[in-house]
C-alpha cells in the first residue's frame, strides 16, 4: 500500500479541474499539502500521511455507531401521564403506518440507508488497497460513493432533531436514550471519514486511469436547469402557504406554515432556533433559487465577467442547499415521536411533500449547472 502511495506521488501528474476545465501541473505533494487551481481556486488534490488507514478507522467506527443507533431507544415523549418511547426505525415505522410513505423513505435512505451504502463502499475500496491489491470494480464503486455523498444527511438530521426537541420541551417531558448518543458517534465518524477523501488520489489508486470530466453539452446543461428551477419555483409557492405541520391537541387542529413556526419559536424565547429555521427555510431556498436563476441565465447570455464572483456563489449553494432539510426532519421526528391520539398527535401537513420537493429539485438544479460555463471564454482565449 505505501509503495503505491509513493509512486502515485512520485512523478507530476496533470489534473483537469472539473469546476472550469484547466489542464494543472502537480507536483508531489508533501504531508497537508493541498494543489489548488490556479484559475478558479478549486483545490484538485491534497495529501495527508496514513489518510487512508484513518479513513478506514472511521468507517468501520461509524458503521458500529449506526448499527448502535438502531438498536435501542431513540427519544422519548411523555404528557398527561402518556409515554412513548421510539428507536429511529420504530420511528420511520409510524410514518408508514400514518401513510406517510414519501416522508418515511427520504428519512431512512438519507439518514440510515445511504450514509450505510457510502461506508461499506469506502471500506470495499480501501480494505484491499492495505495489502497492496486492488479492489474489483473499485472505479465504479467510488463513482457510486461521490454520487450519494450530496444525499447523505445525518448531520442535518441531528439539528432537525435537536430543533424538535426545543418545540415540544414546554409541552411535554423529553428523555433521551442511548441511541441518540450513538447517532451523534455515527455523524462525527462519518463527517471525519468524508474530510479525509480526496477524489483524485482514491480514483487513481483503484485505477490507472485518471478521472476524466464528461463531454461539455452546454444547452443540454442550461435547459435542464431551467426545467429543475421553474418546477422549485412552482413547489414553493405551496410550501410556503399551505401548512407544513397539523397539531391535535384534545380534540383541536391547530395547523401551521413554516413561517408560522419560526413566530411560535420566537414568541417561546427560541431566538436562535427560531433563527437557524428561518434561515434554512426560507433564506436558503430563496437565496439558492435566485442564485441559481442569475447563474444560469448569465452563462446562456455567454457574460464574460465576474467568474470569480459567479464560481463563488455557486459553491455557496451548493453546500448550504441540503440544509433546508432541517424543516423536514422537524416535522418527520415529531410526527413519529408524538401520537397520543385527540390528547396529543402530530401530523405532517400538505406543505412537507412540497418543501421536500423544492430542496431536493434545487438539489439537483445545482448538479445539473455545469460550472465550466462559467469560464468558457477563458478557456478559449487560452486556446487561442
Amino acid at each position: 500500500m505505501a509503495s503505491t502511495e509513493t509512486q502515485s506521488r512520485a512523478i507530476s501528474q496533470v489534473i483537469v479541474c472539473h469546476e472550469c476545465s484547466n489542464k494543472v501541473h502537480i507536483p508531489p505533494l508533501q504531508h497537508r499539502q493541498k494543489a489548488a487551481c490556479p484559475r478558479c481556486g478549486f483545490v484538485l488534490t491534497s495529501h495527508n500521511n496514513q489518510a487512508n488507514e484513518r479513513m478506514l478507522a472511521f468507517s468501520f467506527t461509524a458503521l458500529i455507531f449506526l448499527g448502535l443507533s438502531l438498536c435501542f431507544n431513540f427519544l422519548g415523549f411523555s404528557a398527561n401521564g402518556q409515554e412513548q418511547n421510539i428507536n429511529i426505525l420504530e420511528g420511520i415505522q409510524v410514518l408508514v403506518d400514518q401513510d406517510y410513505l414519501f416522508l418515511a423513505l427520504i428519512q431512512l435512505l438519507a439518514i440510515v440507508v445511504l450514509p450505510g451504502v457510502m461506508l461499506v463502499g469506502i471500506i470495499y475500496v480501501l480494505l484491499p488497497l492495505q495489502f497492496g491489491l486492488r479492489p474489483y470494480y473499485g472505479r465504479r464503486v467510488l463513482s457510486i460513493v461521490y454520487a450519494l455523498m450530496p444525499w447523505s444527511m445525518a448531520e442535518i438530521f441531528l439539528v432537525g432533531v435537536l430543533v424538535s426537541l426545543i418545540k415540544i420541551s414546554s409541552l411535554a417531558d423529553i428523555s433521551i436514550g442511548p441511541s441518540f448518543y450513538a447517532y451523534i458517534g455515527f455523524t462525527l465518524c462519518l463527517t471525519a471519514t468524508v474530510l479525509h477523501m480526496d477524489k483524485h488520489k482514491l480514483y487513481s489508486l483503484v485505477s490507472r486511469r485518471p478521472v476524466h470530466s464528461q463531454q461539455l453539452n452546454p444547452s443540454e446543461s442550461i435547459q435542464r436547469t431551467w426545467a429543475l428551477l421553474f418546477t422549485s419555483i412552482i413547489l414553493y409557492i405551496p410550501a410556503n402557504v399551505l401548512p407544513i405541520m397539523n397539531t391535535r391537541f384534545l380534540g383541536v387542529d391547530e395547523p401551521s406554515t413554516i413561517l408560522g413556526g419560526v413566530i411560535v419559536l420566537w414568541k417561546m424565547g427560541s431566538y436562535p432556533i427560531a433563527a437557524v429555521i428561518f434561515i434554512a427555510s426560507v433564506v436558503v431556498p430563496v437565496g439558492k433559487l435566485i442564485i441559481l436563476i442569475w447563474l444560469n441565465y448569465s452563462v446562456q447570455q455567454g457574460i464574460k465577467i465576474k467568474h470569480e464572483e459567479r464560481i463563488f456563489w455557486y459553491r455557496v449553494t451548493e453546500f448550504i442547499g441540503r440544509w433546508s432539510m432541517v424543516d423536514v426532519f422537524v416535522v418527520a421526528v415529531l410526527v413519529s415521536l408524538i401520537q397520543l391520539g385527540n390528547t396529543m398527535s402530530i401530523y405532517p401537513g400538505p406543505a412537507a411533500m412540497a418543501f421536500c420537493g423544492v430542496v431536493i429539485l434545487t438539489m439537483l438544479a445545482a448538479m445539473t449547472f455545469d460550472t465550466r460555463l462559467i469560464w468558457n471564454d477563458t478557456a478559449e482565449n487560452n486556446e487561442q
